[in-house]
């Protein structure tokens, strides 16, 4: 590719705030320029969105409908290669399918759609076509998280017994949703979130980032849901039990309501001879702990090429010492997915560390953990009484 890739996106207009991220992250590389854009269902925002972002006035849509139709109609020379689809869960699936449906790549925020039967249409449509859809589970995009599941993938630790996984925030710890807080009433509002608050929005990051590390899928569950804030309509705090499918037993933990917590995601996983253990406050370590030797400690950098595997360097950016930290590991996800997208267009393989971001079947995982958790915690079978005689 001699040129840089061409990108539409949906929402991310002025009011928002993830799809500042989303540009920052996209831009990060040089791999990518914004072209297009619907930024707002509000017309008034759209337009002064797109006049923010310095995009043409014939380039700047009111709809994703329109501009879906209309960069379609245009040469191959000028039209949007892919679509960043930044709105709430409830308007993932409409975009993402008619951006598949007119040959458009597509990036997408977590969780891929509203429901688990829509997400695996969007699989039926990327089988189809044969594009290629990156689903933004921005904790993977680490280098020290990569060096974790490297370890892992190798044996280093033996056979996985026990994982513990936990995010905990603070933020709706008051009914933020009734105090004009937007991004606090869409995410509680059922009608746009989905079936799940908490274990929807930041539980789904925690079990993907289990089964990334572990490179093992989650078999069954054992899910405790709770509306710990009065008069709220969906879950804002949970606990769940895993089983994996090796018989390793984990620990899944998140809450929106850890009052004095920013976004505290951390992973332990232990093995037979040892464990790993990352935590985003400090994303440049990671722990090794070993059953027969004192703790290592492995840090990030990309000068660090003789102890780190090459899917932790390939995703480091800079000298060790320097810290690498939500916008890195956002771009990383975009860089990887743009020189697969580059790699395909100019007919050539894309490497394993190029591949090596969520996908559509990431996406489908997704859904089923929302759909079995909410299950799970409506079942009165699990519990037994505590009782003291």
């Amino acid at each position: 590719m001699n040129r840089k890739l061409r990108m539409g996106m949906v929402g991310g207009g002025k009011d928002a705030f993830i799809g500042a991220i989303h540009r920052i992250a996209a831009n990060m590389d040089g791999l990518i320029e914004l072209s297009c854009g619907a930024l707002s269902i509000n017309p008034e925002i759209a337009v002064d969105s797109g006049k923010m972002l310095f995009l043409p006035e014939d380039r700047t849509y009111l709809n994703f409908e329109e501009m879906i139709k209309k960069e379609a109609a245009l040469p191959a020379d000028k039209k949007m290669d892919f679509v960043t689809i930044v709105t709430p869960n409830f308007a993932h699936f409409a975009p993402a399918m008619m951006a598949l449906d007119h040959g458009f790549h597509v990036v997408i925020e977590k969780p891929i759609a509203f429901t688990l039967d829509e997400a695996k249409q969007l699989k039926q449509k990327v089988t189809e076509t044969g594009l290629t859809l990156c689903l933004t589970h921005t904790y993977s995009g680490y280098p020290m998280v990569k060096q974790a599941k490297a370890m892992v993938a190798a044996g280093t630790l033996g056979k996985i017994r026990k994982v513990w996984v936990e995010y905990p925030q603070g933020w709706l710890s008051k009914l933020s949703e009734r105090e004009g807080n937007a991004q606090a009433a869409w995410r509680t509002d059922p009608k746009k979130s989905g079936k799940s608050g908490c274990m929807g929005d930041i539980g789904t990051h925690a079990a993907h980032l289990a089964e990334y590390v572990t490179g093992l899928k989650i078999t069954h569950m054992c899910a405790d849901l709770n509306v710990l804030v009065e008069g709220r309509a969906l879950d804002d705090d949970g606990a769940v039990l895993l089983k994996l499918e090796n018989g390793a037993a984990g620990v899944l933990m998140a809450s929106q309501v850890a009052a004095g917590e920013e976004n505290g995601i951390r992973i332990r996983v232990y093995g037979e001879r040892g464990g790993l253990e990352w935590y985003q406050h400090e994303p440049n370590t990671l722990l090794v702990k070993w059953l027969d030797a004192p703790t290592q400690i492995l840090r990030a950098g990309g000068n660090y090429g003789d102890r780190l595997s090459s899917f932790a360097t390939h995703n480091c950016r800079t000298p060790g010492g320097h810290p690498e930290g939500y916008l890195e590991a956002f771009g990383n996800i975009y860089r990887n997915f743009a020189l697969t997208l580059s790699a395909k267009m100019d007919g050539k393989e894309p490497t394993k560390e190029m591949l090596d971001f969520p996908g559509v079947e990431d996406g489908i995982r997704g859904m089923a953990f929302i759909d079995n958790v909410v299950l799970s915690a409506q079942s009165t079978e699990k519990w037994t009484e505590h009782v003291v005689k």
